[in-house]
């Protein structure tokens, strides 16, 4: 299907998202991000690598029992176990948060200015709120603009959007149109990352439900783990190609 296709398609099934998203809502527990401090160093001594999460629900832990669970400390374990090197991790995440939210909330409100690296976990929420291409474009584009502008000597790594029609809680109706959003958002935010100096990372494939939450839709302790080996794999692949500057 084509992007304008995809797009009309889209927007001709609105009645069927409301409805569906409705009894997703009333039906899926809402669930609050793990306790604890949500930063950390892995490994012994000064880390050379300086890692923040920063994204939506994802990025603050949502579907993890334990803060250690979640991605930023679960990417930070594999990037020293890969090499290491001590790793310290930062987590800031705000439930339903779409990239515009990110932006103008959340980075400007992170003292720390010293990260090397930077993954934005964004994009789930503008594709289920039908933000369109072009208000997606200036919030996520100002987003990675942003992200430079406050961490100028970071990476900055972009995690997008999984496959819809994987995510256990969504009847197949809502997994096709969420796809079809979710596919416009993709496509965005690869283009926006090639124009300014960011790295879009593979989507994450899902073998199962076992790496869901209870609500069917956030990760879980396991789901985490496997996010945060495919990022971390991503980064050391980036990192080892001779065109891997961002700049």
């Amino acid at each position: 299907m084509n992007k304008f296709l995809a797009s009309l398609t889209s927007w001709v099934l609105v009645p069927v998202a409301i409805i569906q998203g409705a009894g997703v809502r009333k039906s899926a527990p809402r669930l609050p991000p793990p306790h604890g401090r949500p930063k950390g160093l892995i490994g012994e001594g000064p880390p050379e690598f300086r890692l923040l999460v920063i994204g939506d629900s994802s990025a603050a832990g949502v579907g993890a029992d334990r803060i250690e669970d979640t991605l930023g400390p679960q990417l930070a374990q594999c990037l020293n176990r890969m090499t290491g090197k001590p790793v310290s991790w930062r987590n800031a995440g705000a439930n339903s948060a779409t990239a515009a939210e990110i932006r103008d909330h959340l980075v400007p409100n992170i003292e720390e200015r010293d990260f090397t690296h930077v993954v934005l976990a964004v994009g789930t929420n503008d594709a289920k709120n039908y933000v369109t291409k072009s208000r997606f474009k200036k919030g996520f584009g100002g987003l990675l603009y942003a992200a430079h502008a406050r961490w100028p000597d970071a990476r900055i790594y972009w995690s997008p959007v999984i496959a819809m029609a994987d995510v256990p809680a969504l009847p197949p109706a809502l997994a096709f149109i969420l796809g079809l959003r979710s596919a416009i958002i993709n496509t965005t935010g690869a283009q926006l990352c090639h124009e300014r100096c960011g790295a879009a990372i593979d989507p994450l494939p899902i073998d199962g439900p076992e790496g869901f939450a209870i609500d069917g839709f956030h990760a879980n302790a396991l789901g985490y783990k496997h996010w945060a080996e495919h990022v971390a794999r991503f980064i050391q692949d980036a990192e080892r190609a001779p065109s891997s500057s961002q700049r």
